[in-house]
C-alpha cells in the first residue's frame, strides 16, 4: 500500500487560523499523495508535502511564515530521514526559502548529518533576504509577543510528514521556524534525528511541540524502539507523550509503520494533521487530545 500522514503542529491554534490550516493540510497531503500514486518514492512525497507547507503564506510555522526569534529574525530548522539510514538536517538557517530541501541536500551531497548557521546558509543556491520569510501574520505575532512582555518563547505550528511508498520504503521529515521569541541560535527537536524526526525500516515518525522536552526524552527514537519491541502503537505513543508531559511540556506526533498502520497522538490543546491512502483521507485542525489510529 501507499500512505502519507502529515502534521501542521500541536499547541494552540487560533480560531481564525483554522480554515487556512485545514486548506493547507489538505493541499500538502494531496500533493504528497500524488507523488506516491505516480510511483514516486517516500522521500519525494514528503519533500513535496513539506515544501508545500513551507511555502504556505496563510498557515504553519516553517519556511515562509516561520516564527521570528526575539530579534525579529527567522531561523529555521529541518530534517529528513529515509529508512535506508541516510539523513540530513540543518539548523538556524536564515536564507533558505525551503529548509527541508537544504536538509535533503545535506543528506545526499555531504558527509555530514547536521549543518548549522552560516555553514548551512552557505549551501543555499539561491539565498534570499531574511525579511522575505516574514509575513504580516508573523510580524503581528512578534509584535503581540513583545507587547505582552513574556519572558518565555511561545511554541507554534511545526510541520512534518511521513510516507510509505509502493516499494515499502518509509521516510520522515520535519521543518520549523522554531519558537516565537526564542533566543538567537536556539535549536529545537525538529532537526535532531531521534528526537523530533526518525525513520527506520519499520516506522517513520515526526514530532511537534515543546522541543526541549522532546530532545531530553529522545522521543522519536524511543517510540520507534518500543514499536520494534512489539508494543502496541497506542500504548507506545501514549508512553512517549507521558515522557514529554513529565517535563511539564506538551506536543504531538504522527506515526506510520511499514504495515501501513497510521496513528497520531498529542497532549496539547490542538493538533493539525491529515492522512491519505487509497482507501480514504481525512484532515483535522482541532481534535480532542489523545492517541488514535488513523484510517
Amino acid at each position: 500500500m501507499i500512505a502519507i500522514v502529515i502534521h501542521g503542529g500541536a499547541g494552540r491554534i487560533a480560531a481564525e487560523d483554522r480554515v487556512p490550516y485545514l486548506a493547507g493540510l489538505e493541499r500538502a497531503r494531496d500533493v504528497g499523495y500524488r507523488v506516491l500514486a505516480d510511483g514516486g518514492t517516500a522521500v519525494a512525497a514528503i519533500l513535496a508535502a513539506v515544501t508545500t507547507m513551507e511555502d504556505d503564506l496563510a498557515a504553519f510555522n516553517a519556511g515562509t511564515g516561520g516564527s521570528p526569534n526575539r530579534d525579529g529574525v527567522v531561523q529555521c530548522d529541518a530534517a529528513i530521514m529515509s529508512a535506508d539510514g541516510t539523513s540530513g538536517a540543518v539548523a538556524a538557517v536564515t536564507r533558505a526559502k525551503n529548509p527541508i530541501l537544504l536538509a535533503d541536500k545535506v543528506r545526499v551531497a555531504s558527509p555530514h548529518a547536521l549543518i548549522v548557521g552560516p555553514g548551512a546558509d552557505a549551501l543555499v543556491e539561491h539565498p534570499i533576504d531574511n525579511a522575505q520569510l516574514l509575513t504580516p501574520r508573523t510580524r503581528l505575532a512578534l509584535e503581540r509577543w513583545r507587547e505582552s512582555q513574556q519572558a518565555r518563547p511561545q511554541g507554534s505550528a511545526t510541520v512534518g510528514a511521513v510516507a510509505l511508498d509502493e516499494q515499502g520504503e518509509i521516510a520522515a521529515a520535519t521543518s520549523t521556524g522554531g519558537m516565537l521569541g526564542k533566543w538567537s541560535g536556539r535549536v529545537g527537536d525538529a532537526p535532531l534525528i531521534g528526537a523530533g524526526t526518525y525513520a527506520a525500516r519499520h516506522v517513520g515518525i515526526s514530532c511537534t511541540g515543546d522541543g526541549e522536552a522532546f530532545i531530553r526524552a529522545v522521543t522519536a527514537k524511543g517510540l520507534a524502539d518500543r514499536l520494534r519491541a512489539g508494543v502496541e502503537v497506542e500504548t507506545a505513543v501514549q508512553l512517549a507523550l507521558d515522557e514529554v508531559a513529565a517535563q511539564n511540556a506538551n506536543g504531538g506526533l504522527i506515526v506510520l509503520t511499514a504495515a501501513g498502520l497510521m496513528a497520531s497522538g498529542f497532549n496539547a490543546r490542538d493538533m493539525a494533521y491529515a492522512w491519505r491512502t487509497a482507501a480514504g483521507a481525512d484532515a483535522r485542525v482541532s481534535a480532542e487530545p489523545g492517541v488514535r489510529r488513523l484510517g
